[in-house]
């Protein structure tokens, strides 16, 4: 920034915190000197940012004293002061500072700060702006002051005249419009509300929305009985809640809550007696709570109560039933509880909703943290039902030590509830701050995208050597060398979500071109799954239970459809990297809702609204069940499949289809269909039975025969597997790989592209050509350029249809006919095969 300039900088101290005493003297006017205005301030500044602090501090001083004194200067004809400082530091901001004023109306404030630095090269004292620069940017501050200008002169006519110069007007328009703006969003002063909840609606000038979004921020007041909820807060989250839904914009709420209020009638409480057993003997127990006849008569609506006499006159108001003169000191508060909890789980299917817990949350605190589904956690603070002191009474033992031990993010991070941790609020706003960044600001708005950080033209460099890391393939990573290797998605904007729980699955939210996108992908390691020990059950135990890569757990499975559920709400467009191998089938996994949670998945794709594209990646695979669930047919205006020409799928993996479809028995077949050897063998065992049945040259040939099988049989399993293997190839997933017509073959496709891009204008039957990226893209950019084959591609589909309806109707007509004088059991097989084509 000093470059070139050069000015006293202290003793060379190095420090990291300053503490500053600022004391600057204003003269008032110019003709009263001894009348000063001190401005006293003490702060602490960080020493890297020692003097752009400085230089904010300063011109806040300023417009303060502009305040106080800035229309009686501009009457007395001062329309511009300066003043000068000297900061005595060790850090950047000592020396020599100058602050200039600008007053053109009286009510307009321009305030320009200067440092005093010499120009090495001129050898002189100069003004030097810091950050905005200023008028008086390096000129000699030893040089006169200049005249007044044109406009200055003017602007002093008009003063002459007691009015203001016209030229002057629009600044002044500047400066209402600026108080106006201030009124309408004065806010009322910190601290004043009566019951426990308080609500914001904030507007945001956000970099994906520079206009502004509109968000509702609710949040619990611990300071006011502990954050509980009583009739008054419910009523009031409620009533936030519903105005969420009607406007249909983001409701965050800041969760730090005791639960239902629990409440007492304080007035009773603090005047009731002791009917005891014995009045002298109080160990002996007691029969009945009761109030005087002057504090019944005092608090009578608070209780109902009896009259008892007693044999020496006395009289008693026995309490039956304590009311209590407010309301909120019982169910009433449950009964709230419930009306909350419906309407913020309805905010969740009709906007958007986020819960952050910036402190203990617990009952109904824990319900909707919930019920709003996606939650970020503070990693000091619990999400309970109940503490863990009342959990010891009612268990008749210690157990549980601390509200963490039951609900900290070791629990709620791991079960799903939780999606983020963040280690302070800080940290937690900025979570809110990312996750509103990938959504519209209301339901059915536009998605905010930014300019991308990274092209999304560029290739993935990424490339996995054995099995693809998932992380690796959404965001990138660095190689050996340190090298940056880019992945799908833009650098940097992947964020992780539900990361402790189910970790066979990774869900998060990325960017692609700067577009916000939902991400599915999975973990082909095999991870540990740790179930912790309930030290309320004597014999329970911690277990870890290893859970292999590329397979859908219960667990993980019910993750995946949680997930798409959430990205569809959010209208966000879904990435699924699919590499599964299939379901876990075995008795624990049915038997914790693996079929629920893959028809969970099936029905959340379904419903899906926005774009779907299903990617099998670079040597994954996708088979049996995990296909299913995840087929194109299952929403096919929406969701598109495609895969890596490494990838594999196939009903079975070849190891399992062998077992059914190349038993030991066509192994053998295959054998002696193959082997030469085995071939001779079996000729010459037909000709010795043909000769001598019972010789003994049979037997020796059998046995020849079963030892040459049982040398080949290994090497012909791995036939029987490579044979299997090859029904795995992407390149017969017709239904992944579309191309014009009919769906054809990745190869066919691209070799007819290259032959219309050879036979171009641009190629010119240059085989090189085809190597050439900037050739290729400006033919395929000019649509003009393939238009007419394409046109000719849609005429062969239709008359292929034609076609096929033709040949269709008369196989139908032949089958009719034959099947109107079959035999029973003909008719019966014929008929069924009509009704399969038809239907």
């Amino acid at each position: 920034m000093n470059e070139g300039f050069t000015a006293y900088q202290g003793l060379g101290i190095e420090t990291t915190h300053t503490q500053w005493t600022v004391s600057l003297y204003f003269k008032e006017h110019f003709e009263v000197f001894d009348d000063l205005v001190p401005y006293p301030k003490k702060l602490d500044i960080d020493a890297e940012q020692e003097e752009v602090a400085v230089e904010a501090i300063l011109e806040g001083l300023a417009r303060e004293i502009h305040a106080a004194v800035g229309v009686r200067m501009h009457r007395l004809g001062a329309c511009e002061w300066e003043v000068k400082l000297w900061m005595a530091s060790s850090g950047q901001a000592n020396g020599a500072w100058r602050v200039v004023v600008t007053n053109v109306t009286g009510h307009t404030c321009a305030v320009h700060i200067y440092r005093e630095l010499e120009h090495t090269s001129k050898q002189e004292v100069v003004y030097h702006s810091i950050s905005v620069q200023g008028p008086l940017h390096h000129v000699p501050v030893n040089a006169h002051y200049q005249p007044l200008g044109s406009l200055d002169r003017k602007r002093l006519v008009a003063r002459r005249s007691s009015t203001t110069y016209c030229y002057d007007f629009p600044l002044a328009f500047e400066t209402v419009l600026e108080q106006i703006w201030a009124s309408q969003f004065s806010e009322r002063p910190a601290g004043l509300n009566d019951f426990g909840m308080v609500a914001w609606c904030m507007e945001m000038l956000t970099p994906e929305f520079p206009l502004g979004r509109t968000i509702l921020v609710v949040a619990n007041d611990v300071t006011f009985k502990l954050g509980s909820f009583g009739q008054r807060e419910d009523a009031f989250f409620l009533a936030v809640t519903d105005l969420a839904c009607n406007k249909k914009i983001p409701l965050i709420y800041l969760a730090a809550n005791s639960g239902a209020r629990i409440g007492t009638a304080d007035e009773v409480k603090s005047c009731f007696k002791v009917g005891w057993s014995d009045e002298f003997s109080p160990d002996h127990g007691f029969q009945y709570v009761y109030l005087s006849p002057e504090d019944h008569a005092r608090i009578g609506s608070s209780v109902i109560a009896h009259e008892l006499k007693l044999e020496n006159g006395e009289t008693r108001w026995v309490i039956d039933v304590i009311v209590g003169k407010e309301d909120g000191l019982g169910v009433e508060n449950l009964s709230g509880s419930g009306a909350i909890a419906s309407a913020y789980s309805r905010a969740y299917k009709e906007t958007f909703t986020l819960t952050y817990v910036t402190g203990r949350t617990v009952g109904i605190g824990a319900y909707l943290t919930r019920l709003g589904m996606r939650c970020i956690q503070r990693l000091d603070q619990p999400i309970i039902l109940t503490g863990f002191s009342a959990l010891n009474k009612l268990l008749g033992r210690e157990v549980y030590s601390s509200h963490m031990q039951l609900g900290g993010p070791k629990i709620m991070a791991t079960n799903g509830v939780v999606h983020l941790t963040v280690s302070d609020d800080l940290e937690g706003v900025s979570a809110i701050l990312k996750w509103l960044s990938c959504i519209p600001s209301c339901v059915g708005g536009a998605l905010p995208i930014l300019s991308p950080s990274d092209s999304p033209e560029r290739p993935v460099e990424y490339f996995p050597e054995n099995s693809c890391d998932p992380r690796a393939a959404i965001c990138g990573v660095f190689d050996g060398n340190g090298k940056w290797l880019g992945g799908i998605f833009d650098k940097d904007s992947f964020v992780e979500t539900l990361e402790g729980w189910a970790r066979t699955v990774v869900t998060g939210r990325a960017k692609l071109g700067g577009i916000p996108v939902g991400i599915v992908a999975v973990e082909t390691q095999t991870v540990m799954q740790v179930i912790p020990a309930d030290p309320g059950q004597l014999d329970s135990h911690e277990r870890v239970v290893p859970q292999a890569g590329q397979v859908w757990f219960p667990d993980s499975a019910t993750k995946t459809a949680q997930a798409i559920f959430d990205f569809n709400r959010e209208e966000l467009p879904l990435f699924i990297l699919a590499n599964w191998r299939g379901f876990s089938g075995g008795q624990r996994d049915l038997f914790e809702g693996i079929l629920q949670a893959g028809a969970a998945i099936v029905e959340n794709l379904r419903t899906y609204k926005q774009p779907v594209f299903v990617y099998i990646p670079m040597m994954g695979e996708l088979r049996g069940g995990a296909w299913a669930v995840l087929d194109s047919k299952i929403n096919s205006d929406h969701i598109e499949m495609y895969a890596d020409r490494t990838a594999k799928g196939n009903v079975l993996e070849p190891e399992g289809m062998i077992e059914i479809k190349f038993r030991t028995k066509d192994l053998l077949e295959c054998m002696g269909r193959l082997d030469q050897q085995l071939i001779n063998l079996k000729a010459k065992l037909q000709e010795a039975r043909s000769s001598a049945p019972y010789d003994r040259m049979v037997d020796s040939l059998q046995q020849q025969i079963q030892t040459r099988e049982k040398q080949l049989l290994p090497v012909y399993t791995q036939i029987a597997t490579k044979f299997a293997e090859l029904h795995d190839s992407s390149l017969r997933m017709e239904d992944v790989i579309e191309a014009a017509g009919e769906r054809l073959l990745h190869k066919s496709a691209m070799d007819m592209i290259k032959t219309w891009f050879l036979n171009s204008d641009i190629a010119r039957g240059r085989e090189d050509a085809w190597m050439d990226d900037e050739a290729f893209f400006a033919w395929k950019d000019d649509s003009g350029n393939y238009e007419a084959k394409l046109q000719e591609l849609r005429v062969q589909k239709v008359l292929l249809r034609l076609t096929n309806i033709g040949e269709s109707r008369v196989r139908f007509e032949s089958s009719t006919a034959r099947s109107c004088c079959p035999s029973k059991q003909g008719g019966a097989i014929q008929q069924r095969t009509i009704g399969r084509r038809t239907s």
